[in-house]
């Protein structure tokens, strides 16, 4: 779907768009992925890097049978947008 992918070392989903990385940074909680954070650098923010992102992870996150607890905003609001997700809510 996207192009994002899952940094375990680092326990962030990255999404690397013209030399630029945004980020959702997690922990794992059993079959739980705790979103802490997302950001977008100042070059991504406005082209919807933050949504491709969210998207990403959420194919990864459902692909693996898996649940999301959206701990940040960001994550949250998303969630709360897009209720065809919402079977992936822990």
């Amino acid at each position: 779907m996207h192009d994002v992918i899952d940094n375990r070392a680092s326990h962030r989903f990255e999404l690397l768009e013209q030399g630029q990385v945004a980020f959702a940074d997690y922990r794992c909680e059993a079959d739980i992925i705790a979103v802490t954070h997302v950001e977008a650098p100042i070059g991504m923010r406005g082209t919807g890097a933050a949504t491709r992102l969210m998207q990403g992870l959420l194919s990864i996150v459902r692909d693996r049978h898996l649940k999301i607890r959206p701990l940040c905003a960001y994550a949250r609001d998303y969630m709360e947008r897009h209720p065809e997700y919402a079977d992936l809510c822990a």
